[in-house]
């Protein structure tokens, strides 16, 4: 190793092939390693290395900042008795520890941070030179989507560890990386690590199907410590219908705009944290999800001008706008409520009534039982869906009735506004009706529309 810091730690021989990646200079690499074998460990001492070559900042991410804290920053190892950041960076290398922000400035002049995925944008004006995203297929996605320009401009580094959670972004980074001759990636199991004997991961299979039944347990057991990414996440309201729709072929790259038919959009609105717009067309029988766009900080004025710049971009009409309850409360900023605020704009919102969680999600399976959706526009969407989960109860073992609100709640619950907001028409036909194929784009659109989203 080039630096050689005063901890006592060397990588196991199953984690060499990626610690001489990261020592030779790699940039990026995506390490799907089983449950218990070490992967934040490799990261936090990559991480010590890395700020004694170049004075930056570093950032160790997880998913959330409450769970950053008790994994990483609070976190004791059982095989040393130590904290693990005290076994990374040594007391003797530090300048400077600051508990509440859960930041150590190292004596050089580095700097290294422990955050959470779901506060990001909190560090705003920081550029880290080095980034660890931790349990990766849990975290928001869209923070590498803020941090990747930050990392290729500063020629910084990143590492994402987890475990599978199904076919969600993680899947797809671990796509690209087998993809690009750049990356470094690799899945290492339990079985292939050689730290767990057969009667362990039997005992460990046993555990999980007494907490999760055998069902769940099983699948959990396949995606931590077999690295699987067929089994959709545990506790996935709308896992085993999105897999449903991707071996029927319904989730598919560029579904062709119908320029014949209006564009619906469905919302949810958020003040401090996202809003989550869908774009929906109805063919005959048919739903489509089109597009999907998700931003955070702004108000209704400038998700006018996104509706705007979409309709512009691709040339096609709005019908009806669907909102969540909440669309009667105050506008960001604004004496007038969001209803009135949309009013001035030109448009009239549809309110769908406040309804049981549970309903919701209901009528979402049953909309995704015969839906379309299309993966490249709505990607971040997709994944939402796929993210979309319920709260697990750790002292009781038990999930709860009541959703987990994270990122992926926002798109989950603007296509709940949709499905719970739109009727079919009355229409008795003489025989089953058989949903159209997916056409090619109409030559013309038509005229059809409302207000200020009406076609110009």
């Amino acid at each position: 190793m080039r630096i050689q810091l005063p901890n006592g730690w060397k990588p196991r021989p199953y984690q060499l092939k990626a610690w001489s990646y990261l020592e030779n200079g790699g940039k990026r690499a995506c390490l799907i390693w089983s449950r218990r074998i070490g992967k934040d460990d490799v990261a936090l001492n990559w991480a010590a290395v890395a700020a004694h070559e170049r004075v930056a900042e570093y950032w160790h991410m997880l998913p959330e900042a409450a769970q950053a804290r008790k994994a990483i920053w609070d976190a004791v190892n059982p095989h040393t008795g130590r904290r693990r950041i005290d076994q990374a960076f040594p007391l003797e290398l530090r300048e400077k520890t600051r508990e509440d922000e859960m930041m150590i400035r190292l004596k050089n002049g580095s700097l290294w941070r422990v955050v959470g995925s779901d506060n990001y944008q909190s560090l705003l004006g920081s550029t880290p030179a080095g980034v660890v995203f931790s349990e990766w297929a849990l975290a928001n996605p869209q923070s590498w989507a803020f941090l990747r320009p930050i990392l290729t401009e500063n020629k910084g580094w990143v590492i994402f560890i987890t475990t599978p959670r199904g076919d969600n972004h993680a899947a797809g980074t671990l796509k690209l990386a087998k993809a690009d001759p750049n990356w470094f990636w690799q899945i290492i199991t339990a079985q292939d690590s050689g730290v767990f004997s057969r009667e362990d991961l039997e005992r460990e299979l046993r555990e999980y199907q007494s907490e999760y039944g055998l069902e769940e347990g099983k699948a959990l057991f396949e995606q931590e410590y077999c690295c699987s990414f067929s089994e959709p996440m545990i506790g996935s309201y709308y896992g085993p219908y999105l897999t449903r729709m991707a071996q029927e072929g319904r989730i598919v790259q560029n579904i062709p705009i119908d320029r014949g038919a209006l564009v619906h959009t469905a919302w949810d609105l958020g003040r401090s944290d996202s809003t989550a717009i869908w774009f929906i067309q109805r063919v005959g029988l048919q739903t489509r999800l089109i597009d999907y766009h998700e931003a955070s900080g702004i108000g209704l004025t400038e998700y006018a001008a996104i509706l705007d710049d979409r309709r512009a971009k691709y040339r096609w009409v709005y019908g009806k706008h669907y909102f969540p309850h909440d669309m009667a409360q105050h506008e960001w900023g604004n004496k007038l409520s969001r209803v009135d605020t949309a009013k001035q704009l030109g448009y009239q919102p549809i309110i769908v009534d406040q309804h049981h969680d549970m309903d919701g999600v209901n009528a979402v399976r049953r909309l995704l039982d015969t839906a379309y959706i299309d993966e490249t526009r709505c990607e971040r969407g997709l994944n939402a869906l796929r993210n979309f989960r319920r709260q697990w109860d750790e002292k009781r073992k038990v999930f709860h009735d009541k959703y987990l609100h994270d990122w992926a709640s926002h798109g989950a619950k603007a296509l709940e506004t949709y499905a719970m907001g739109f009727r079919d028409p009355k229409v008795k036909p003489d025989k089953p009706p058989v949903a159209p194929a997916l056409p090619s784009f109409a030559a013309m659109p038509h005229n059809r529309g409302t207000a200020w989203m009406g076609r110009r």
